[in-house]
């Protein structure tokens, strides 16, 4: 034991204690961003940061669209300073910070034109001001060029109101209503105690993907299926899998970013999806059936993609309240549960399905060839891995398997994604 000036014993294995360790050397520049995906690779984004206590998050958010790719120009008001910073802008987005204009006439951007202009957060002045047209400043000046150039189909724009719920009005609400109407996007806030709050900065980013999307799965509808799908033995207790439905998420993601119609059905026990992904929660076997028949049908998918760990086996009935421990509990008799991918193939038979296997114990030549043998019944093409396999990391490995051609191997749950994406791109156009 060894006791400081204060009198407080710290012991070598104490928790309360920091034993300093300098941090390992990093590839990454001091500036540099770790990147999470390419869909705004080569995208030439505005930040317009205008006069809300939110704009101290902007630094961030330049950081979060460039994890993505995106190059980062920041156009801030003198009312945006008094929240952040010049230097913090210029150090989180690399280029230099736009507070006033100059002769070299900075909104209109000639030499070098922006994809997409994004106001995050955007103020009720400013979104007013948008609506009408008045341009007497950097960033209304800014956005009123933004609009010709809108008008014209040379870029985008998307605004992330921000401000007191006291200013949601009638002017407020018909100047949202006006610029959509313009074709303007309006990134919905977070609402929360009472006001209009920046979304999660992630959710910001996969809008501005969304939008600037050029794949051919934009607006095609897509149902996505994932996570474990438990039977009931009685009202506490039931009967599951290990799988999470973390690569679902990944493929759900994916799908979204390049602006598909996403919706995922999710069994209640695995990983959580974010918030902006549409999905829904479904807690047994039965309601993922039930949901998955109504959400094809309702939402006249053109691709399913079968993930989900449907049970096979459930209790012949199930039990009221709790069994006690014991008796009836020792002993369960199961009946196979119907084969929902089969009723999905009976019932849609002009859907696109995407089915999944995993195997364990089997050589990587018996995988594929159940997978082409499952292609064989109906399906357009199978994900298959076996859980033996994995990648030096412990990366899941899988193949995306279809009648035509070799199979084609993805390592890591990303690549997995980016791979099933990249053949839909293929196959649904």
């Amino acid at each position: 034991m060894n006791e400081n000036e204060f009198g407080i014993n710290h012991s070598e294995q104490s928790d309360d204690y920091w034993h300093p360790v300098a941090p390992p050397e990093s590839e990454l520049g001091d500036r540099e961003v770790l990147l999470l995906g390419n869909h705004l690779q080569s995208k030439r984004i505005a930040l317009l940061i205008t006069g809300s206590i939110a704009a101290l998050k902007a630094p961030l958010l330049a950081r979060e669209l460039r994890r993505e790719g995106a190059d980062v120009v920041a156009f801030v008001s003198q009312e945006a300073l008094r929240y952040t910073t010049r230097e913090s802008l210029e150090w989180s987005t690399t280029n230099p910070v736009i507070t006033q204009l100059t002769a070299a006439a900075e909104h209109l951007s000639d030499d070098r034109p922006f994809d997409a202009y994004l106001v995050a957060p955007a103020t009720y002045n400013t979104i007013n001001k948008m609506r009408y047209g008045i341009a007497d400043g950097v960033i209304t000046s800014t956005l009123a060029s933004a609009l010709g150039r809108q008008e014209k189909g040379k870029t985008k724009i998307a605004i992330a109101p921000t401000m007191h719920g006291s200013l949601h009005n009638s002017i407020f609400s018909e100047s949202i209503a006006k610029l959509q109407e313009y074709g303007v996007k309006i990134i919905p806030p977070n609402v929360a105690y009472g006001k209009h709050n920046l979304p999660n900065l992630r959710a910001i980013v996969v809008q501005i993907s969304r939008l600037l999307s050029h794949s051919s799965l934009t607006h095609i509808p897509i149902i996505v299926t994932g996570g474990p799908t438990p039977v009931p033995i009685d009202n506490v207790r039931h009967i599951t899998n290990k799988f999470r439905g973390t690569l679902s998420i990944k493929i759900a993601e994916e799908l979204y970013l390049r602006g598909a119609s996403v919706r995922l059905i999710l069994g209640i026990g695995g990983d959580t999806p974010p918030s902006y992904l549409p999905h829904i929660s479904v807690k047994n076997y039965q309601e993922y059936r039930d949901r998955l028949l109504q959400q094809l049908a309702e939402t006249n998918a053109t691709c399913g993609i079968f993930s989900a760990a449907v049970a096979d086996y459930q209790p012949d009935r199930i039990f009221p309240g709790k069994l006690p421990s014991g008796g009836e509990l020792r002993s369960i008799n199961l009946v196979p549960t119907a084969k929902v991918i089969q009723q999905v193939r009976q019932q849609f038979p002009k859907l696109y399905m995407v089915a999944f296997k995993y195997q364990e114990n089997v050589s990587h030549e018996h995988l594929i060839a159940i997978a082409r043998h499952r292609c064989q019944q109906g399906y357009n093409a199978v994900v298959a891995n076996r859980g033996e396999e994995t990648g030096d990391r412990g990366e899941q490995i899988a193949y995306w398997v279809s009648p035509e051609g070799p199979e084609i191997k993805a390592i890591g749950k990303p690549e997995i994604a980016r791979t099933i994406a990249d053949r839909l791109e293929e196959s649904l156009t």
